[in-house]
């Protein structure tokens, strides 16, 4: 098993390049065609799955009506088109769409909604579809300021580490002992995300300092569909991290066969004292991985990367 020590600066410099060439900014503009990456071409690609098909984005968004283009202007402009070609048809559903009118109602009440609008759909940028060697499944999105930003656990600079991050990076220690943390005891996670690990929540929104207030509108069928489709679409086989049981049982039709699925308790303060600590799902997970597709496959768990460097 490889030492975490190699490099994850560099790595993860180079990693976030990849990713930002391929960045928010580039989905503002007028919707091209493009080829959906087959998972050999993938920056981490090592997985092997059917090619996916082009996908006419600009065809697709002309043939939206004006209140679907009004109310989905957000996935056409942000969610990565990797996985736009999938959830293209749940997207335009009247449940989604009533999430969605739900949404603009918040926000035109005066409503402070986080993760802030641009950062909802960032896992689908950091972590491309044809791109996902493991899945982390969170819950809620944090609801204080500077804090959520799109990718479960996660929080930005300089807003320090939250206490079930803090366990996590406990966990990662005892299978890593050269485990570093983010600098500054920070939580920043896009590392992670940038090489392979999809940071999901159940729930993409919430209302400021409202826990759980958007918790039953539409966000949980459309979050189940994205880890359905990793399970049916990455058929080399991707690592699931299911902690606590509201993860596990939206892990409850992945194929075991295929795929590995690691249970354990969730690293909150409120439940890791009951096996979180020494559930080894890190290294688990790589050796998993390693033996799938070799030293390719091993994720770099390592978080000791500059905030300007890591992809925020």
């Amino acid at each position: 098993m490889m030492s975490l020590k190699r490099k994850a600066t560099d790595v993860a410099s180079t990693e976030v390049k990849k990713v930002k060439q391929a960045g928010i900014t580039s989905f503002f503009g007028q919707p091209k065609a493009v080829g959906i990456a087959s998972a050999s071409s993938a920056p981490n690609g090592v997985h092997t799955s059917t090619a996916m098909p082009k996908f006419d984005k600009a065809a697709w968004v002309a043939k939206l009506s004006e209140e679907q283009k009004d109310l989905l202007k957000l996935e056409i402009d942000t969610l990565h088109e990797s996985w736009l070609a999938h959830l293209k048809d749940e997207i335009t559903t009247p449940e989604f769409l009533n999430l969605k009118r739900f949404l603009k109602q918040e926000i035109a009440s005066g409503k402070k909604i986080f993760p802030p609008q641009e950062d909802i759909y960032s896992w689908s940028r950091h972590t491309p579809l044809n791109t996902v060697k493991a899945v982390i499944i969170g819950q809620d999105p944090y609801h204080n300021h500077n804090q959520a930003h799109g990718l479960c656990f996660s929080v930005r600079p300089p807003t320090p580490a939250p206490p079930s991050l803090k366990n996590i990076y406990i966990a990662l220690k005892k299978d890593y002992p050269d485990f570093e943390p983010p600098p500054k005891n920070g939580g920043l996670l896009t590392p992670w995300a940038d090489r392979g690990v999809l940071l999901l929540n159940t729930c993409l929104t919430v209302r400021a300092h409202e826990a759980n207030s958007h918790s039953g509108k539409g966000w949980e069928r459309l979050t189940q569909k994205v880890i359905d489709l990793v399970a049916q679409k990455r058929t080399g086989g991707v690592v699931f991290l299911a902690w606590g049981s509201p993860a596990q049982k939206r892990c409850s039709g992945v194929n075991g066969t295929r795929h590995l699925v690691l249970k354990s308790v969730h690293p909150s303060p409120l439940s890791a004292s009951r096996g979180w600590f020494d559930c080894g799902h890190f290294k688990k997970a790589n050796e998993w991985l390693e033996q799938r597709y070799g030293k390719e496959g091993i994720i770099d768990w390592n978080l000791n990367v500059p905030p300007e460097k890591a992809g925020i």
